[in-house]
């Protein structure tokens, strides 16, 4: 007979996807603030990237007709954009001026570890032991990559408490973020967040307005890719991936950047690793499939086609009403989503503002 996939397993499928582009663009942002950070100082740098991915979101925005957030998104955006998208990306900008790559990358990955914290928390996710086992082995390994990239702990103090001023700021963003996606689109909540950081931003204007003109192109050219791929795209793949799975999945997952931050600079900026790097980048993915790995217990049940996820075998499937779709996908917290991406319901009882 013929088998389909279950709807549950489709939607984990397409959340590791979203979050597979979203590691892999955040880990190319350490290479581009390292360029473009030698012309443009912390606060202006955040500001042009930011508004390079608010027009860019604005945009497909505008293309998409989603309107605005409904009123019960806004607390999580604006929260999530004035900590995560603006205070964060001013913290880590001026962090890496201080110290060195290691260093910041050992101290802005305690983030992942408070998002697990918080959400099993506040959020009511739990702490499952294979998420707590699989933050432990990648908390290592990015413990070992910056150490082995350190300064012989050198750095500066100051340098030190920014980078963890920024992992506080992204951890608290990312759990105001995830009630949000309860009621708006991964775009919706990724736009207007921008927006907000933006202008979170605005006093460093002119700042940037006086560096823009002496800078060099390729620095003007890393806040633009910044804004466009690492901001616009990366943030919304987030959000998708992070309404469809836990907080503190997600930040497991981000885990893996150390060790691609590590192969980037090595093809881009031609920094050869040692071997205890590539050791520290190993644990790290390690880490993160261990945290991904679904429990066999918990795997879902392979249904025949036609039959709707969740019908208990020998149970007579019903026909899905006229006009409605069985291509839909359950989150964590209940509501179901259709399969276009960056598409979200409306909860029940709440008209979609498109």
């Amino acid at each position: 007979m013929e088998q389909i996939e279950p709807t549950g397993r489709r939607a984990e499928r397409l959340a590791v996807a979203a979050a597979a582009v979203t590691v892999v663009l955040w880990a190319s942002a350490f290479v581009s603030i390292r360029s473009a950070g030698a012309d443009y100082s912390p606060g202006a740098l955040a500001l042009g990237r930011l508004l390079f991915g608010t027009v860019t979101l604005g945009l497909i925005w505008l293309i998409r007709r989603e309107g605005l957030p409904p009123k019960a998104a806004w607390p999580g955006i604006a929260v999530s954009g004035l900590l995560w998208f603006g205070l964060y990306m001013v913290a880590l900008n001026w962090g890496e001026q201080m110290v060195d790559a290691g260093t910041a990358a050992l101290v802005v990955n305690i983030g992942p570890l408070l998002i697990a914290l918080l959400g099993g928390w506040l959020l009511k996710e739990g702490f499952p032991k294979q998420l707590m086992a699989g933050m432990a082995v990648s908390f290592a390994g990015a413990a070992v990559v910056g150490l082995s990239m350190s300064d012989e702990g050198r750095s500066p103090v100051i340098g030190v408490l920014l980078c963890l001023v920024a992992a506080v700021l992204y951890a608290t963003g990312v759990i105001a973020q995830k009630p949000a996606l309860r009621h708006a689109s991964a775009l919706q909540v990724t736009t207007f967040g921008c927006a907000i950081g933006a202008l979170a931003c605005l006093p460093f204007a002119g700042r940037l307005a006086a560096e823009a003109p002496t800078a060099s192109v390729s620095a003007t050219l890393n806040m633009a890719y910044l804004g466009i791929f690492p901001t616009a795209l990366a943030f919304t793949t987030w959000a998708y991936a992070v309404a469809r799975t836990s907080a503190g999945k997600m930040g497991a997952t981000t885990y893996a950047a150390p060790a691609l931050v590590v192969v980037m600079s090595w093809a881009l900026l031609s920094e050869v690793p040692g071997w205890l790097t590539l050791a520290g980048g190993l644990l790290c993915l390690a880490g993160v499939a261990v945290s991904r790995r679904t429990p066999r217990s918990a795997r879902p049940v392979e249904t025949p086609a036609g039959t709707p996820a969740g019908t208990p075998a020998g149970t007579m499937a019903v026909p899905a009403a006229p006009g409605t779709s069985s291509d839909t996908a359950t989150n964590p917290d209940g509501t179901t989503d259709p399969g276009p991406f960056l598409t979200d319901p409306a909860p029940a009882g709440e008209k979609a503002v498109r």
